[in-house]
């Protein structure tokens, strides 16, 4: 079932498909499925066909017909990431693209080009490249992460709570990661309504998407010259001072990787989270109720929707074997991290709940896990806890079943989540996010005894005589209250850790 060279059926003429009127016939060379066109609109359907057909390892066709292994299996994926030896992340061993069946024009090209990066290095040069980024990582303060997310999170509430409706994915899922990555990276200054356009117009791959790219591309090279010049406490210095000494090209490849990974990965999974807490009614009262977490809601959206559905890819450098299929050298095959977290040897039971359980395959592993998860977890659990106290009452404005998604093969990201809400006022983005009421105004104000014409008319007391009062009985004795503490030194240091 390997390719002969390139074949996964072991041949190219199509003579020897399925005939007409079977149910393969709109399938690709050799009977195969394709991960594009009609057959891939729904694409977990399509991977469970492919587990019951193949097992945990299936062959599919990618766009052009170019051949390509799925992994389904929670284990056969943890086995390719965590074996360097037999898999590594350089598509310049990939068969078909030696080959030339993968033109420059390829849909995927994007996800398959190889860059001096450390997402596709091995050895030395990925320790080097790694070890730059994790160590500037390293260096980010969470608690002022964290009180970033919460400053962030009530300006753009604010922007919405007066009118008592929003699209909590346009409104607020696709700005908050930028709005806190470019704090982190250094950069605040930049973020802006035309950088979230232009990153989200760049992922889908528009017409205009290579202007885009231009245009958050000069925004990180400035950054990068900056920083050159005046160090300061943000990532971008401390990618520049590390040891490793990555030159500025390296310095901006690398910031870009961070940015784009960190931004559309934590997009979704916020805009998952929300939908979860907003139509499942499990999560609503267990969260409410104080029995479900914010950050368990996250995990377990990181189990059933997890933000990349696939990863672009991993190649295999020399013969194997993988879940029963023989793998040759050269061939590539895709990280399922989908498929794999819903593998029925792990998960049988699909509507269990995977609470504490961070065994899924949201953030990869071995060499290239991701090393920035703990920032998209945190900007997720920190931002939609901060977006729930401020609009406690929040409710889907529309039939579940009227949400839509647009699909890929590397991910499924959710078109719009409409709601509505008793409208809120404004809050100082410097407070922390709460949804205490504002008392009522008066429709006029009086000071003293100054009255204005619209003012009703304030009745006098008639003058009385004072009279002689009699004493009044003496009362039992009544301790008085107990003075009113202020924060314990705990509640003080919860409040500092938290970064209110």
């Amino acid at each position: 079932m390997t390719p002969e060279p390139h074949s996964l059926t072991g041949t190219d003429d199509p003579a020897l498909g399925p005939p007409p009127g079977c149910p393969a016939h709109n399938r690709g060379p050799g009977g195969l499925h394709r991960l594009y066109g009609p057959e891939a609109e729904d694409l977990a359907s399509l991977y469970e066909t492919l587990r019951e057909e193949h097992g945990p390892v299936a062959p599919v066709l990618l766009h052009d017909d170019v051949p390509m292994w799925v992994v389904l299996g929670h284990t056969e994926n943890l086995h390719v990431v965590r074996t360097p030896s037999q898999y590594c992340r350089d598509s310049r061993i990939w068969s078909p693209l030696q080959e030339g069946m993968v033109k420059p024009d390829h849909p995927l090209m994007p996800h398959i080009a190889w860059e001096p990066i450390c997402s596709y290095a091995e050895g030395d040069e990925h320790l080097r490249l790694r070890g730059a980024v994790t160590g500037a990582i390293s260096t980010i303060d969470h608690r002022g992460t964290r009180r970033h997310i919460n400053r962030a999170t009530q300006r753009l509430v604010n922007q919405f709570c007066e009118s008592g409706r929003a699209d909590l994915v346009s409104d607020f899922a696709e700005h908050l990661p930028m709005a806190v990555m470019c704090e982190i990276l250094g950069m605040p200054e930049e973020y802006n309504d035309r950088m979230v356009q232009a990153t989200r117009d760049m992922l889908r791959g528009t017409e205009t998407a290579i202007a885009s790219h231009g245009y958050v591309l000069g925004a990180l090279q400035r950054l990068t010259a900056r920083r050159r010049q005046q160090p300061e406490e943000d990532f971008a210095s401390q990618l520049i001072g590390h040891p490793a000494r990555l030159t500025d090209d390296e310095v901006t490849k690398h910031l870009w990787v961070v940015l784009m990974a960190a931004y559309e990965a934590t997009v979704n999974l916020i805009a998952n989270v929300l939908r979860m807490v907003l139509t499942d009614p499990r999560f609503r009262a267990q969260l409410s109720g104080g029995q479900m977490t914010v950050p368990e809601a996250v995990e377990q959206s990181l189990w059933d929707e997890p933000p990349f559905s696939t990863v672009f890819a991993y190649y295999a450098k020399h013969d194997t074997e993988l879940g029963g299929q023989r793998i040759r050298k050269g061939d590539g095959l895709l990280f399922g991290i989908a498929p794999g977290n819903v593998d029925p040897r792990v998960r049988p039971d699909l509507a269990a709940n995977m609470q504490g359980n961070r065994s899924h395959l949201a953030f990869g592993g071995g060499p290239h896990e991701c090393p920035g998860q703990d920032i998209a977890r945190g900007i997720a659990d920190t931002g939609v806890d901060a977006l729930l106290m401020r609009l406690p009452d929040v409710q889907l404005d529309c039939d579940e079943e009227d949400l839509t998604w647009t699909h890929s093969i590397a991910s499924r990201h959710l078109v719009e989540l409409p709601v509505y809400f008793e409208p809120k006022p404004p809050q100082d983005i410097m407070q922390k996010p709460g949804h205490a009421p504002v008392p009522p105004q008066r429709a006029t104000w009086q000071v003293g005894s100054v009255q204005t014409e619209s003012s009703p008319p304030v009745a006098v007391a008639p003058v009385v005589e004072p009279q002689p009062v009699a004493p009044p009985p003496q009362q039992p004795y009544v301790p008085a209250p107990e003075p009113v503490r202020g924060l314990s030194a705990w509640q003080r240091f919860l409040r500092w850790w938290r970064g209110y």
